[in-house]
């Protein structure tokens, strides 16, 4: 090697263990002093209880079809809420009162579910309410989902209790103020939403039935048809949809059953439109949306079961006569196609959103007109953030 070689050797090495030492001296200094780290966000188990108390006597027909089209726009509004960052666990109650086919023992009043995670379970009580004639008892069916659910004893767990009709709130053997304070005492907000004009709820105490508990009054025309706005997103959205129920197998018992009550309830809401059904879709791609008691990937995920003690008459027909491993590797495929069939349909949602919103803006001089819907979602805003809650952008 000549001289200018082995000076450029030198040089080379030289600026190698310059760097070397740089990095080590860098490292040392951020091992004594640690810059400001941020705080992890606590993992949440927040919950969003609502009860919805209907009056299935003969004139609430069109609430019925209101609540029917407006359920997954619901779901998605509690969707769309975070506390601590998170999103917290939807649980929907329903009742029904004032029909006279209802025991007159019960004060016409029947508990048709008890709080519940089971969204498509929720959908298919909603679609399957009728109408009669009857007494309606607001108290009663009030203090029925007081005493019967099992609401939450976490102060910042929001606990909402939303009561439709249109006879007089102080009807019946149970007094509305005396159910009302006990509400407020454990924390529910009472939201009244009356079928009729807004004076008349007034003087029929729908008013009072609300603010008694610091809940929020409403009165809509409940035979008003709900306006539906299509999009350039909702063929591609049902596309998604249709590859995202194939990521669903059923097991156990139940498997087959809820499988079919799945692809029913898309039907439901496509029978209102398919402005409804995108809502469906949607809430279908939320965390919030979870089957672990008859899908098997939802399952495993949860641990809820361990699919090495499954029977192989309890699997779905693809996973029959598979090893272990071939079950898991099974299972981690189908979970990763939901998982982008979810942000495929999250990420339309958004796009589904903005291009509605923009249509209601050119509409804006038509006045706006209130359904079950819409009342249940600005109470649910309000609500939330009184209780601590953020709603996304």
């Amino acid at each position: 090697m000549n001289c200018t070689e082995l000076k450029s050797c030198i040089m080379k090495n030289s600026i190698f263990y310059l760097i070397v030492a740089l990095i080590v001296l860098s490292c040392n200094q951020s091992t004594a002093n640690p810059g400001p780290v941020p705080a992890p966000v606590p993992p949440t188990n927040k919950k969003v209880q609502v009860a919805i108390l209907f009056d299935t006597s003969n004139s609430m027909d069109g609430l019925i079809d209101q609540a029917k089209t407006r359920i997954w726009g619901i779901v998605n509004e509690i969707n769309n809420l975070r506390y601590n960052g998170e999103v917290p666990k939807i649980e929907i109650a329903l009742y029904e009162y004032g029909k006279s086919t209802l025991s007159v023992k019960e004060d016409y009043v029947r508990k048709i579910l008890d709080l519940t995670s089971d969204l498509d379970l929720i959908s298919q009580q909603l679609f399957a309410l009728t109408t009669n004639g009857g007494d309606e008892f607001c108290g009663a069916v009030i203090k029925h989902s007081l005493n019967e659910l099992e609401w939450s004893n976490d102060p910042t767990d929001l606990k909402l209790i939303y009561i439709a009709g249109n006879e007089p709130f102080n009807q019946g053997p149970v007094n509305y103020k005396e159910v009302c304070s006990d509400a407020k005492a454990k924390g529910i907000f009472i939201n009244t939403i009356y079928c009729g004009d807004y004076d008349q709820g007034v003087r029929e105490f729908w008013k009072d039935g609300a603010t008694c508990s610091t809940g929020d009054y409403f009165n809509i025309n409940s035979d008003a048809k709900i306006v539906h706005i299509d999009t350039p997103y909702d063929a591609k959205i049902d596309q998604y949809n249709d590859s995202l129920n194939r990521t669903y197998y059923g097991y156990g018992n139940q498997g087959r059953m809820k499988k079919e009550m799945q692809t029913m309830q898309d039907s439901n809401a496509e029978s209102q439109s398919m402005s409804s059904k995108a809502d469906r879709v949607a809430a279908k791609a939320s965390s919030n949306y979870s089957n672990a008691t008859w899908d098997i990937v939802d399952a495993v995920e949860e641990k809820e079961v361990d699919i090495t003690k499954l029977k192989d008459e309890d699997l779905p027909a693809e996973l029959k006569g598979k090893t272990e491993k071939e079950k898991l590797q099974f299972i981690e495929e189908t979970k990763k196609d939901r998982v982008h069939y979810q942000k495929n349909i999250q990420e339309l949602s958004v796009q589904r959103q903005k291009y509605i919103d923009e249509e209601l803006k050119k509409r804006s001089n038509e006045a706006p007109v209130d359904d079950f819907g819409s009342s249940v979602n600005e109470s649910i805003r309000k609500a939330a953030l009184k209780n601590g809650y953020e709603t996304q952008p």
